[in-house]
């Protein structure tokens, strides 16, 4: 059993990843909620953002319910094999996190509130894993989509970092940050799977912390 946790917990080489495939798996077209298009268009003026919070399943639900965000997705991002599956992810061999795409209004919700939602609503400081999820796949990750972005996303680590610090947390953020890459959309029964099964797994425990991200 540890050697199997062990080996999820490291991060593929590009010749241990799984190949993939060339065309990408099939999926929703529309949101099961509110019946937006997952992969767009999406209006003008909107904004999209990316996150890995472990289970994307939980993650997903918390977002599509927030005002101002017009559709979410989940799916797979920040790893190597091009258009995984579900199966394949949960190998490790794929390097992905399970990730939530959000598509939101800027002018109702700011990407620092999504920010804060984030840190708050789930623990960022586990390495590869949440809770009794272990593995690449579950690791927590921001995936940004400018460099405003990519800045905000730092400013708002830092700031929850010193939130806990002072509540007495000693464990350090391991959230990724980085520029998104290419976003893998999952298969058509996990997007918004917990409003198909309400009583669906949902894996999210946050710190209890506040997050103080600072405004733009």
């Amino acid at each position: 059993m540890f050697g199997f946790h062990e080996k999820k917990v490291v991060m593929p080489t590009p010749d241990a990843a799984l190949p993939g495939r060339p065309e990408p798996i099939p999926t929703a077209t529309r949101h099961f909620v509110n019946g937006n298009p997952l992969k767009g268009p999406y209006p003008d003026g909107f904004e999209t953002a990316v996150f890995g919070m472990g289970c994307f399943w939980g993650a997903e639900r918390l977002f599509w319910n927030l005002p101002g965000v017009w559709v979410t997705a989940v799916g797979y991002s920040g790893g190597l094999t091009p258009n995984p599956t579900y199966r394949e992810t949960t190998t490790g061999l794929t390097g992905h996190a399970e990730v939530v795409l959000v598509v939101f209004d800027p002018a109702v919700i700011s990407y620092e509130r999504l920010l804060a939602t984030f840190f708050e609503e789930h623990d960022p400081t586990q390495g590869m894993r949440q809770g009794n999820d272990i593995g690449t796949t579950y690791r927590s990750a921001i995936y940004t989509t400018s460099p405003e972005q990519q800045r905000q996303a730092v400013a708002a680590r830092d700031a929850f970092a010193e939130a806990l610090k002072k509540a007495g947390h000693r464990a350090e953020i391991t959230t990724e940050i980085a520029p998104l890459g290419l976003f893998y959309f999952a298969e058509a029964d996990h997007q918004q799977y917990l409003a198909k099964v309400p009583d669906g797994y949902c894996g999210l425990r946050g710190t209890g912390v506040s997050c103080p991200a600072p405004a733009a």
